[in-house]
């Protein structure tokens, strides 16, 4: 679990000047959630600053439902953000974000909760036949027609007072989906897909998609090391990476950058004078506590039980004969999202494609529930040879092979 798990009390700041209804005391916003807390959804979008520590800071929350539409400032001085995060918590309301993650991430933060049941309307929208990771501008363009203003964007958001212009972009993130959530709301009704919504949401609000783990963070690295040594000692650095990262709240790469690490990992420097000698260390790194640290974190990476360290990747290239399926599965995909108005990248990934290509039984989400009935059973019969691919008309069918 995140270390902040708290409801914070902040230090004294300056209020919002109040141009619209913006929430600035505990008794304002006790009164409004009460009131959204009646209503059967509240749209919810949040504004945050992390490019100067590892935890988001919460500068502004962004409500409404079919009634009324609200700001809150969470910097405001003494503001108890707990009916906030009790509306959060209440089954009865279902909380409706644009690219949810991110929002979800800080309130598990803050408050160590995860909102429930939650809507997200980029995921609907891949659903219901919008394309792939549609954006909110273009999402309220498809939608309602509306041109949104985005110049206020890239808004320092803990900075006060905020301007009239760009409090109102900040509303504009949850009036506009009112419309869009009633939209998708009807279409994943009308449509029979409100089930296959729900089992995405489920991943969403799993509380071990938000949990920092630092024992899990070299999972999240992209560079590759050598050797399974390497692997060990890597898998160690980055869990001391990610404990300070997190004890002092700045971002990881103010600790150690990612290229440092991998240099570390496949050098095993054992000493500090060996650290030294490496490029992408700063000169005089290695006469600092930090060095020793590392160091240290070596050293435990190479006593480490070789059982407790997962094996590399082969990272062996596929067969031809895969991948020629591959190719194949990719016309059929493309195909079954075609004619079901499903983003493609719902239904299937390229790593499921290979895995489909390539493993006699392989566990992927392709597989699984509403994807096996669109894609996964056709991707399976096409690589047995039971199916062919023809063209009519345009468009891509998959017909019985030799007659089966």
């Amino acid at each position: 679990m995140p270390q902040r798990m708290h409801w914070r009390h902040p230090p004294e700041r300056v209020y919002i000047r109040p141009a619209m209804h913006v929430i600035t005391s505990t008794s304002d916003l006790s009164d409004t959630c009460s009131r959204l807390a009646d209503g059967d959804f509240v749209t919810v979008d949040t504004e945050f600053m992390r490019e100067q520590t590892f935890w988001p800071d919460l500068c502004l929350i962004q409500l409404a439902n079919a009634r009324e539409e609200v700001i809150v400032d969470p910097l405001a001085n003494g503001i108890d953000l707990g009916p906030f995060y009790e509306l959060m918590a209440n089954r009865s309301v279902v909380k409706v974000f644009h690219a949810a993650r991110q929002d979800i991430e800080i309130v598990f933060s803050e408050a160590g909760l995860i909102p429930a049941p939650v809507f997200d309307t980029q995921v609907a929208a891949m659903v219901c036949g919008f394309g792939e990771s549609v954006s909110y501008v273009n999402l309220v363009k498809k939608v309602t027609g509306r041109d949104l203003d985005k110049s206020s964007r890239f808004t320092d958001w803990s900075r006060r007072p905020l301007s009239d212009r760009q409090l109102a972009y900040a509303l504009g993130d949850v009036t506009h989906l009112r419309d869009i959530y009633m939209h998708l709301r009807t279409e994943l009704a009308t449509t029979d897909r409100a089930s296959w919504l729900d089992e995405e949401m489920a991943e969403l609000t799993d509380p071990a998609t938000y949990e920092s783990h630092p024992e899990n963070a070299w999972q999240r690295l992209k560079m590759r090391v050598k050797n399974r040594k390497a692997l060990a000692v890597l898998m160690e650095l980055a869990a001391w990476r990610e404990r300070m990262a997190q004890a002092q709240d700045v971002p990881r790469g103010r600790i150690l950058r990612d290229e440092a690490l991998y240099d570390i990992a496949n050098q095993l420097p054992t000493s500090t004078d060996q650290l030294s000698e490496l490029r992408t260390l700063s000169e005089g790194f290695s006469r600092s506590q930090r060095a020793k640290d590392i160091v240290d974190a070596v050293r435990r990476g190479l006593d480490r039980d070789p059982k407790t360290v997962p094996a590399l990747p082969r990272n062996q290239p596929l067969s031809a004969e895969a991948t020629a399926i591959v190719e194949l599965l990719k016309v059929l995909l493309k195909a079954a999202a075609a004619r079901h108005r499903v983003a493609p990248r719902l239904i299937a990934g390229s790593d499921d494609l290979e895995r489909i290509a390539s493993e006699a039984e392989p566990d992927v989400a392709a597989l699984k529930g509403w994807r096996r009935q669109l894609f996964g059973e056709d991707a399976l019969r096409l690589k047995r040879g039971e199916l062919a691919l023809t063209l009519s008309k345009g468009e891509v069918l998959a017909i019985p092979a030799n007659g089966r």
